[in-house]
């Protein structure tokens, strides 16, 4: 469509239409699920069929970086997002070697104050062991985009003003200086998300964020995300690709 007269005058082209929101997955750990209460594990032999089944269907997974990007180019519509949350060492053995092998990206968000850890947050199920400092250096020599999920994995919306800005600003200067890269994706510990935290991730100076099912405050510092798990079949996951095209609405910025 041809820009319109006032535009053409003043020299300033019309603001980009929103777009439909990106699709963006949800994964966590990658390994053993037969003690798995918060359903947060999927087998590799699980995370393989789902690769298989976007590749069937024409799509590649990617980090959010690359994702946004090739949006912002007026690309990517055979693109989906995948991401991990946690840090778990199991990315490394059960995660990398699938998305090598189908030619993915990814983002995995992690907690610089838990580097060598385990998941301490969880009170039921195994404790899972977290990437040391090494392990995330090794993800990103692999190509995997690494953004902040916090120092330590605390509900930002009960946040007080000091934990929030530590939280936010400090996890990304430590693992910019851990990766030697900018840090431009936040991951929101729990999903939560109000518009006290967007504002601080904002300020803090990334590009996106991450949420889950963030409602009016969609968009791009809080970027819904559909959780995919051991029970997500190819049926399961073409119903949840449909319901997200069905029910995000179009947003400014993504």
């Amino acid at each position: 469509m041809a820009a319109s007269v006032d535009s053409v005058e003043t020299g300033r082209l019309p603001a980009p239409r929103p777009g439909p929101v990106p699709w963006v997955a949800m994964y966590h750990s990658v390994g053993d699920c037969s003690d798995d209460p918060y359903r947060i594990t999927v087998t590799p032999e699980r995370l393989a069929r789902q690769l298989a089944w976007l590749r069937r269907r024409g799509l590649r997974g990617v980090s959010v970086a690359e994702l946004l990007a090739a949006r912002a180019r007026g690309e990517g519509r055979r693109l989906v997002g995948l991401t991990f949350d946690d840090g778990y060492t199991d990315f490394l053995t059960g995660a990398l070697p699938l998305l090598r092998r189908f030619g993915c990206g990814a983002t995995l968000f992690v907690l610089p104050g838990r580097l060598g850890g385990d998941n301490a947050w969880d009170p039921l199920g195994p404790r899972k062991p977290l990437l040391t400092a090494d392990g995330v250096r090794r993800a990103a020599a692999e190509g995997v985009e690494i953004g902040s999920h916090g120092l330590t994995h605390v509900d930002l919306t009960r946040a007080d003003d000091a934990t929030l800005t530590a939280e936010v600003a400090e996890s990304r200067a430590r693992l910019a200086e851990l990766t030697g890269s900018p840090v431009d994706g936040f991951c929101y510990p729990y999903g939560t998300v109000d518009a006290r935290a967007v504002e601080a991730v904002r300020k803090a100076g990334y590009g996106y964020a991450c949420a889950i099912d963030p409602g009016p405050l969609t968009g791009p510092h809080a970027l819904p995300r559909a959780h995919v798990g051991q029970n997500d079949t190819a049926w399961r996951l073409h119903l949840k690709l449909r319901l997200h095209r069905l029910r995000r609405r179009p947003v400014e910025g993504v």
